[in-house]
């Protein structure tokens, strides 16, 4: 399985970002482009530890199990999964900045050290587990707006 821990991996991702325009439309899902970048971004800030956010109740019940079916596979993630409410983006902003922020935020998982990292849904995460998730979670999104 894929992971952000090789350098292959985020060449290919940072590829497929570069070919992400204002004008591309999602495919599901009710987000724009910029909004989707800005989502991805706070996303990789998260894991990166530059952000936390308060464990949700609901991930407490289920996170765990949703977490291994996520991971059990190659399958790319499901469409139109739930989002944390402080990752649901409104509005719009600088579409090329938010996408080198994006593709900066990948390259820094070189010296990834974020041991202790809690997701908010889906709880304690091993480096393995985060390195497939933060994998598919960007290939999703890629997908999401036919890249």
């Amino acid at each position: 399985m894929e992971t952000i821990f090789n350098q292959k991996t985020v060449d290919g991702l940072t590829d497929r970002i570069n070919q992400l325009k204002t004008t591309n439309n999602a495919q599901w899902g009710k987000m724009n482009a910029y909004q989707m970048l800005k989502h991805c971004t706070l996303s990789e800030e998260m894991f990166q530890g530059k952000r936390q956010y308060k464990r949700l109740f609901m991930g407490k019940l289920f996170g765990r199990m949703a977490l291994n079916g996520i991971l059990k596979d190659d399958k790319p993630m499901k469409k139109n999964q739930p989002t944390h409410p402080e990752f649901k983006i409104k509005g719009n902003g600088n579409f090329e900045t938010e996408k080198a922020k994006w593709i900066d935020l990948l390259n820094g998982y070189n010296g990834f050290s974020n041991t202790n990292f809690v997701h908010p849904f889906f709880g304690k995460m091993t480096k393995e587990e985060i390195g497939k998730y933060i994998f598919k979670h960007t290939d999703h999104h890629l997908r999401q707006f036919g890249k």
